[in-house]
């Protein structure tokens, strides 16, 4: 990892989110690479705003470490996208899973877990994989949105992320959902087709459902329970994760 005394601070980082402020999001990741180099990464969870960012990547060749959290429980949909991406743009794309199996769990916590108590479900097969991966890099990329949440509308293009001790690099943080949407039809990106049969966010297949018209975006995750979020970070869970385009006619 990069010595701790040439890692940019707060005051350079603040600095070069006001340069790109302008700057589109293929501007944000082509600096972020020349940057940080091979260590960058981008944790994707293949929601929409997601897949525009392996878009860029990958039409663009940019090095850019990329790994999803496999958790074991992904939708069919989920795994036949991945590897419709890695085979339209070419790359790899890293496999995370979690120390336990399914079984493994089940048989050390009990069956169903994500039931029980999903709050520790997510932390074992999320949260621990994700911050023992980031442990290795000097940089992330996310698909947050400033217009997604209101803890979110002050988010800068590239600014230090506090949990994960790093920095967190946000291309897509000017864009709305229509453009999100409007670069997935123009470039015939893939994206998972749940987003068309009414699943506007995505996760795992146990713990996510359907969405009804009038309903919250997330109320599909978790349904029945007071937890909205897997806590993978409190500004970043489910950024990539938006409407269908039918949402935005």
């Amino acid at each position: 990892m990069t010595d701790t005394l040439t890692r940019p601070g707060p005051a350079s980082l603040a600095e070069a989110g006001r340069a790109l402020e302008v700057g589109t999001p293929l501007d944000i990741l082509r600096w972020a690479s020349d940057r940080f180099g091979p260590r960058l990464t981008f944790a994707t969870g293949f929601g929409a705003e997601g897949c525009v960012l392996l878009d860029l990547i990958g039409r663009h060749r940019l090095p850019v470490d990329i790994f999803t959290l496999d958790t074991g429980l992904l939708f069919p949909e989920t795994y036949e996208l991945w590897r419709r991406l890695e085979a339209r743009y070419g790359f790899t794309i890293r496999s995370v899973g979690p120390e336990l199996s399914i079984e493994q769990q089940a048989a050390a916590h009990g069956p169903e877990l994500w039931a029980r108590e999903p709050d520790r479900c997510c932390d074992m097969r999320k949260v621990t994989p994700l911050t023992a991966q980031l442990s290795g890099f000097d940089a992330w990329i996310t698909a947050i949105r400033r217009d997604q949440t209101d803890s979110r509308a002050t988010a800068l293009a590239v600014e230090w992320d506090p949990r994960f001790e790093l920095t967190k690099v946000n291309p897509l943080v000017r864009w709305t959902k229509r453009d999100v949407w409007g670069h997935l039809l123009e470039h015939d990106v893939p994206y998972n087709p749940l987003h068309d049969r009414g699943y506007p966010s995505v996760g795992c297949l146990p713990c996510t459902s359907s969405v009804n018209p009038g309903e919250p975006e997330r109320a599909g995750r978790w349904r029945g329970a007071p937890k909205t979020e897997c806590g993978l970070h409190a500004d970043v869970e489910g950024a990539d994760e938006i409407g269908h385009p039918g949402s935005l006619m």
